[in-house]
């Protein structure tokens, strides 16, 4: 299909943020360049996802180049609000990440879900055909930023189980890692994951980048089971 590419090749804003109570936010990327602003929807996972990788990525030019790159930000500068009403554009389906060496900037690139399987090649490209795409140039600061925020934004959900590290729900939670159960509740349906998929996307588009992904609960499950076939004799007591 036709696709429509918004560019910002000079945007004075580039955010994430949110819309929504803890446990039921809406999450979106808005980025602002004169008088146009544009907003997408997208996972809180992408967002936790893109603000890591865009360190990698500087971290990366500076090792292959040598280019010097800002020091990462402790604390974002722009903590105002999204700008409203806001009127998504699309939902994002895939990402994409790379580096303009003669502009000296990031190029984030947001490509809209769609139906069918994305060729990969109209990533980062201005292929006419395929999904609608918000491409953002941003410079080194201006992505350290992006990403003290974003990181911000999304720890500001729910706070987390000191147990098992789940979102608490208001209405209950049942941790794993307890060995029992809260009555009268359900249980909560609520859980953060990676999505593996954008992971191994990523990793496709940035090489070197770890693609692989294993929850703490994953690898905790995997040494029992190895102390199970050890014949561990702590096993009675968990």
């Amino acid at each position: 299909m036709a696709r429509n590419i918004h560019e910002f090749r000079e945007p004075e804003r580039f955010v994430a943020g949110t819309v929504g109570q803890p446990g039921d936010r809406t999450f979106f990327l808005q980025v602002t360049e004169g008088v146009q602003t544009v907003s997408v929807q997208i996972e809180k996972q992408q967002v936790l996802i893109l603000a890591d990788r865009l360190g990698y990525l500087l971290d990366e030019v500076t090792r292959r180049f040598g280019t010097a790159m800002p020091p990462e930000v402790a604390e974002a500068a722009d903590t105002s609000p999204l700008t409203m009403p806001i009127d998504a554009e699309f939902h994002v389906g895939s990402m994409g990440l790379g580096w303009d060496a003669e502009a000296s900037a990031v190029v984030v690139e947001l490509l809209a879900v769609t139906d069918d399987p994305i060729d990969e090649n109209v990533i980062l490209d201005d292929a006419a055909e395929g999904p609608d795409t918000v491409r953002i140039f941003l410079t080194a600061a201006a992505a350290r930023e992006f990403s003290a925020r974003s990181m911000k934004v999304v720890a500001a959900g729910r706070p987390l189980c000191p147990l098992c590290s789940q979102p608490l729900d208001a209405d209950g939670h049942i941790c794993a890692r307890s060995n029992g159960y809260k009555r009268d509740t359900e249980f909560s349906r609520s859980v953060e994951f990676v999505d593996p998929d954008v992971l191994a996307m990523l990793g496709r588009l940035i090489p070197g980048i770890d693609a692989t992904f294993e929850s703490e609960d994953e690898q905790k499950s995997g040494d029992r089971g190895n102390d199970e076939q050890r014949g561990d004799p702590d096993d009675e007591d968990r």
